[in-house]
């Protein structure tokens, strides 16, 4: 490793805007790919060597993941844009503020909120009326993802925090080393090897502890070694504890955008349980089309969190004619990409099916015609995501959380029980494009007349605290 100290990266407020976030974007988009395809991976050995039992149980303890994520994810986000506003600003003190005290507070609350997972896991089952022959798999691949849920947390807010202040590069490194120890022990741990037991569906949750936890550890290891400008140094210590000011903006912004995490979390929960109550073809079809859907929205969370970040930097330098031109630059990105996966799909949509789903099985004709309803709505969906990381780019969070509890609990879930006894299994697929649309409505007129760009992540007086001690900070000598 170079001993060459890493330095912040200030190229989110400068040069051509395309280009820039276009090669910001890059590692972000393979980052989710290589999520995805992780998933997927795993989603295959599990689908064709397990049963179709266990992709569902798998499909319905995955949504339970994402809801425990989301519980913590806010904070996670609010880092980010106040370390990306504190870069933009060359305020790198304010930036370890950041970083230090909501390292303290997510490890805290991530290891209670495991602590309550392991212990909450069959009852969880239950009431998502998992089917009677996949709640003990699904119980049993909890159980061990509970484990892993503090070293996921703290592996994404490094991640989240680099991508923050510009680094969008060492990210993507070390979540390819994760997927790829996580796919190499799937199979292992699934089947079991010479002294290796056969551990069944806990194999795939205990390859993706194991591969967490040592990816983590090298990322850290990586910090230090090559002196990066955001590591906290041992005369640093000071800054691994809770700052008051830093904390409740931290709270005050970051609990909303968890509770966008949150809605959307347990929206799938009540939309997975409606879709259970058809059986396990039905589960299983859905979750093969869930697989696909991450893939169709990777270039438009890529481009949304990119976007967020370099929107982000140039509201820190006080460059609002960039933050627009982000914006529109986003949205073109985010029509273009999302749109050529959905023609894709559509062209190869039993092919990429039959990945997941036997061709005798009886679920991927039902995934089939989901896929045809579905799939075109998540270019909407792009349009509301990557509005929406711009606009709390500012610290604007409230106004995205109330456009998403419209679009996913006063559209999708009603629409989808209020006229399945009418409409059948169609009611689920139709509140899919139908939620999308009201979002995308609602973001863009937010977006044109909202008031935004007056709103902050600090107080102008929790600003100016050890902005003398910064330019200290960013002289780190070698």
């Amino acid at each position: 490793m170079s001993s060459t100290m890493q330095k912040p990266n200030h190229a989110l407020t400068q040069g051509a805007i395309g280009k820039t976030l276009f090669l910001f974007t890059l590692p972000i988009l393979a980052g989710n790919v290589l999520q995805s395809l992780n998933g997927s991976v795993n989603a295959i050995w599990i689908g064709h060597g397990l049963g179709e039992a266990a992709l569902a149980a798998a499909s319905n303890a995955n949504t339970i993941l994402f809801f425990l994520i989301g519980a913590v994810f806010g904070v996670g986000m609010a880092a980010t844009i106040l370390v990306g506003q504190s870069i933009g600003a060359n305020n790198l003190d304010q930036a370890k503020r950041a970083i230090g005290t909501s390292l303290v507070f997510f490890i805290v609350l991530s290891v209670v909120i495991a602590a309550i997972g392991l212990t909450l896991a069959e009852p969880l089952m239950a009431w998502m009326h998992m089917p009677v022959e996949a709640k003990p798999l699904a119980v049993a691949y909890l159980r061990v993802i509970f484990l892993a849920i503090p070293f996921i947390y703290v592996m994404a807010f490094v991640s989240m925090s680099l991508r923050g202040a510009g680094d969008a590069r060492t990210p993507f490194v070390f979540l390819a080393v994760n997927v790829a120890l996580d796919i190499a022990l799937n199979p292992l741990l699934i089947f079991g090897w010479g002294p290796v037991p056969r551990m069944g569906i806990a194999g795939s949750a205990t390859a993706t502890l194991i591969a967490t936890v040592l990816t983590l550890a090298g990322l850290i290891g990586y910090l230090y070694r090559s002196k990066h400008f955001l590591r906290i140094k041992r005369e640093e210590l000071h800054y691994l504890r809770i700052d008051p000011e830093i904390l409740k903006s931290l709270v005050a912004k970051g609990v909303p955008m968890g509770l966008q995490m949150i809605v959307m979390s347990t929206s799938m929960i009540a939309m997975i349980s409606l879709v259970n109550s058809f059986g396990a073809h039905t589960t299983a079809a859905y979750g093969a089309c869930f697989q696909l859907w991450n893939y169709i929205q990777m270039p438009s969370i890529a481009v949304g969190m990119a976007a967020s970040s370099m929107a982000a930097q140039n509201v820190g330098a006080g460059l609002w004619g960039r933050v627009d031109r982000v914006a529109l630059t986003g949205l073109g990105f985010n029509i273009l990409l999302t749109g050529c996966l959905v023609l894709v799909v559509t062209l190869f949509n039993r092919g990429a099916l039959g990945l997941f789903l036997p061709a005798d099985g009886g679920s991927i004709e039902i995934a089939q015609h989901i896929n045809h309803i579905v799939v075109w709505s998540f270019i909407l969906f792009g349009i509301s995501f990557v509005l929406a990381g711009v606009v709390r780019s500012t610290g604007a969070v409230i106004p995205p959380l109330v456009i998403l509890v419209i679009a996913l609990w006063a559209v999708r879930i009603p629409f989808a029980y209020g006229f399945v006894h009418a409409w059948g299994a169609d009611a689920m697929w139709w509140s899919f494009p139908l939620g999308s649309s009201v979002s995308a409505i609602l973001s863009a007129l937010y977006y044109r007349y909202g008031g935004w760009r007056k709103a902050r992540m600090l107080a102008p007086a929790a600003l100016s605290v050890g902005s003398a001690d910064s330019r200290t900070s960013s002289a780190d000598p070698a």
